[in-house]
C-alpha cells in the first residue's frame, strides 16, 4: 500500500518526515536521499544493498569523469596507438 503525506522545508532546509512513515526508523538513522527529473526519493541507507552501493559509485566516478573532459583534461589516441597507450595505465 502506498502512503502519502504532505510536509514543508524549513528556511535551514529541514524536512519533517511524518510519524506515520517513520516507523521503523531510529533518531539518526542515514537517509539515501536522491534527487532527477524533479523527484526526490528517500531511502533507508541501511536497506541499500551492496549492487546499489557500487552502481552509485560508479555514478560518482562516470560524472566526475565527465567534468574532466569538459575541462579539457583528456588526451586523444587513434587505434594505431590505443594498444601502447593502454599500456601505460
Amino acid at each position: 500500500m502506498v502512503n502519502i503525506s504532505i510536509t514543508r522545508m524549513s528556511s535551514k532546509g529541514q524536512v519533517v518526515i511524518p510519524q506515520d512513515m517513520r516507523k521503523g526508523m531510529k533518531e539518526g538513522e542515514k537517509i539515501l536521499i536522491i534527487q532527477g527529473d524533479g523527484q526526490l526519493i528517500l531511502k533507508k541507507a541501511s536497506d541499500v544493498d551492496e549492487n546499489f552501493k557500487e552502481d552509485l559509485e560508479f555514478a560518482r566516478r562516470t560524472e566526475e569523469a565527465w567534468k574532466e573532459i569538459e575541462k579539457g583534461n583528456f588526451i586523444e589516441v587513434d587505434l594505431e596507438n590505443l594498444e601502447e597507450e593502454m599500456a601505460k595505465w
